[in-house]
């Protein structure tokens, strides 16, 4: 691909679509990528719109099959980047078409950049890879007219193929292959890297995007791109550099593989229906489809929930509850208590007072022992039931997630501020609490790479007590059937909600902060017929500064909002400021999800409506004394699914 730079002038007042522009310029080939660049020109009194190239020429990929393959080199082209393909699918190959036409405009998109004839690729499936002539291409059928290249060059998989067996196998397909099974020959000329891109967009699109239930939808009527293409094209690039937790990323593949194993069997069961048929056994298949379709609605239906990023965050509760191996060492047989001393070096004055002030009333008992550590992970992977770990002041920085399987106190002996554990290497969690009861006090807690959040408590009860949470991704989660009590913490930072609460858990929030998060407080009210309503106490927190709410409650759109009938003195102690009350609905007309962003008529809603309406769902134990200030969308919210 050349470097063309292509300048043109406007009125900073005019309307300028780069899109439509780059219709009049015979240099700019669809499916190529562009970056647009804006400069002042003081001149004219307008701006410079730089167009320069945003992919440079396709590099070479390396050989197929072994080492000494006798196979050519193909184009480089599964390293394109996210905006690169969103943009191909958006602006080239699929627009704003229905599902029903995306094979018709993905073939309108081939015509125009796919060579048609007299270009040499590697045929590959997953037996062999062996080396054609493309002779022409049906697009119609998304397949290539192809010839065998002779010498035959070919590398096969836990089989042997002659020439004879691969002409009888061409003879068989009518010398017809998938054009998704292509790769381009690498040819350093640059004439075919708009076909090695092309064939490179509709093979990701059929392998990644693309589902065979797609054309089903009985509401053909919308936006592919928009409702399937982006989101699927966000999440695998969310996977692909690991922001989705592990045990998500496995729920949405099993659901994809039983998703796809329901649709087969529907379709089977379909196409042996008989039309005219009334017999007993033609009533019975019908029953059965009837039960897959069902099936397979509400499989397609929690594989957008993971898909879309909203309701991701808000609905995809079970996707991730992925439980630990390890299991607690429960206590020893010897009876023994230990106290695991953590700290890298540590003065004669320092250790004093922690002798006077922990040990000695610690360790008053025979039965008891001390250990040293040099860090935290360490410490606690030594634990038994009932041992205490004592974090001596300093900055720890680990590698690994801390796990809590057993009943453990880990306390740190100083401020929070001067006992600080930093996490750095990428993973699910920071810290996972399972034990019946762990206790955490006074450390300050940093997370950098942790995917799903910097504590959570998966199970048991953990009592946290004068912490600071520093969050990168996300905060503090309380699973289903877990018990948190957190009392004089601050939380800052996450790029979710400071607190996740989901339903059938318990959680404490006394005397916190929780600020500069997403949202503060996220209360996942939704239930099904294993589950129970969260219980939820919050009194005397400041919660400040969110970007979107300071509580926001997900819950059922059938669901009836119940009045709360305690006195307007006590909905006034809860919360001392005014507050807009915006509620969010998606709501579903059978596969179709619609977000409205509806404002109360009454723009003068109080907090005392908001936590009436809250109070009502018999949800919380008791909320008074929070304090709610500079929360970006609302002090509270509902969103309602």
């Amino acid at each position: 691909m050349c470097a063309l730079y292509y300048i043109l002038i406007c009125s900073t007042r005019s309307t300028f679509s780069p899109i439509r522009a780059c219709a009049h310029f015979g240099g700019l080939v669809p499916g190529t990528y562009w970056v647009l660049t804006e400069r002042t020109d003081s001149s004219t009194s307008g701006s410079l719109l730089i167009f320069s190239p945003g992919l440079t020429a396709l590099q070479r990929c390396e050989h197929h099959g072994s080492v000494n393959s006798k196979l050519p080199e193909t184009f480089q082209t599964n390293h394109l980047l996210f905006y690169e393909r969103f943009k191909a699918y958006q602006d080239y190959m699929l627009g704003d078409c229905k599902p029903s036409e995306v094979k018709a405009f993905t073939a309108d998109y081939l015509e125009k950049v796919l060579e048609p004839c007299d270009w040499l690729a590697v045929w590959s499936t997953d037996v062999f890879s062996v080396l054609v002539e493309v002779c022409n291409v049906e697009l119609k059928d998304l397949k290539a007219c192809v010839e065998l290249v002779l010498p035959m060059q070919c590398d096969t998989r836990g089989c042997e193929m002659t020439e004879e067996d691969m002409k009888s196998l061409l003879e068989v397909t009518q010398c017809k292959v998938p054009l998704q099974e292509l790769q381009v020959v690498y040819n350093e000329s640059g004439d075919f890297d708009q076909t090695a891109l092309a064939l490179e967009h509709l093979r990701f699109f059929y392998k990644h995007i693309w589902r065979e239930w797609d054309e089903e939808d009985e509401d053909d009527d919308f936006d592919y791109f928009v409702r399937c293409v982006e989101p699927r094209l966000r999440l695998y690039y969310d996977i692909l550099e690991e922001r989705v937790p592990a045990g998500l990323v496995a729920e949405y593949h099993s659901l994809l593989e039983t998703c796809s194993q329901c649709f087969q069997q529907f379709a089977v069961l379909r196409s042996n229906l008989s039309a005219d048929s009334d017999s007993e056994l033609d009533n019975i298949s019908m029953v059965e489809g009837l039960k897959l379709y069902d099936q397979l609605e509400m499989l397609t239906r929690k594989l957008h929930i993971i898909e879309n990023p909203l309701l991701r965050y808000v609905l995809a509760y079970k996707g991730n509850s992925r439980q630990q191996c390890m299991q607690g060492r429960g206590p020893r047989e010897s009876g023994m208590m230990v106290v695991h001393i953590v700290t890298a070096s540590c003065n004669t004055l320092l250790l004093q007072s922690l002798l006077n002030d922990r040990l000695i009333p610690l360790c008053s008992a025979e039965d008891t022992e001390i250990q040293f550590h040099r860090d935290p992970v360490s410490a606690v992977d030594s634990c038994c039931q009932g041992d205490t770990v004592i974090i001596l002041p300093g900055l720890y920085s680990v590698n690994n997630s801390i796990f809590l399987p057993d009943s453990i106190t880990v306390e740190g002996f100083g401020l929070p501020d001067e006992v600080v554990i930093e996490k750095k290497d990428k993973g699910d969690s920071f810290i996972e609490s399972t034990g019946a009861d762990v206790r955490l006090s006074n450390i300050k807690f940093i997370q950098r790479d942790a995917i799903e959040g910097i504590l959570c408590v998966r199970q048991g009860r953990l009592c946290m007590e004068n912490c600071v949470l520093q969050c990168e991704t996300t905060g503090v989660i309380v699973r289903t059937s877990a018990h948190l009590i957190m009392k004089m913490c601050d939380l800052y930072g996450s790029k979710g909600a400071g607190v996740e609460i989901y339903p059938g858990s318990v959680c404490t929030l006394i005397g916190n902060g929780i600020h500069h998060c997403k949202d503060g407080v996220l209360i996942k009210e939704f239930i099904d017929h294993l589950d129970m309503m969260p219980s939820i106490t919050m009194e005397n927190n400041v919660i400040h500064n969110n970007e979107g709410y300071g509580v926001i409650v997900v819950k059922p759109n059938n669901e009836e909002r119940k009045a709360g009938d305690a006195s307007e003195g006590m909905w006034r102690s809860a919360c001392n400021v005014k507050l807009g009350h915006i509620e969010f609905v998606a709501s579903t007309v059978g596969k179709k999800w619609q977000f409205n962003r509806q404002l109360n008529p009454n723009k003068e809603v109080t907090c005392v409506q908001a936590v009436q309406d809250l109070m009502g769902d018999h949800i919380f134990v008791s909320i008074q004394g929070n304090q709610f200030r500079r929360n970006g969308l609302s002090d509270f919210g509902t969103f309602f699914f």
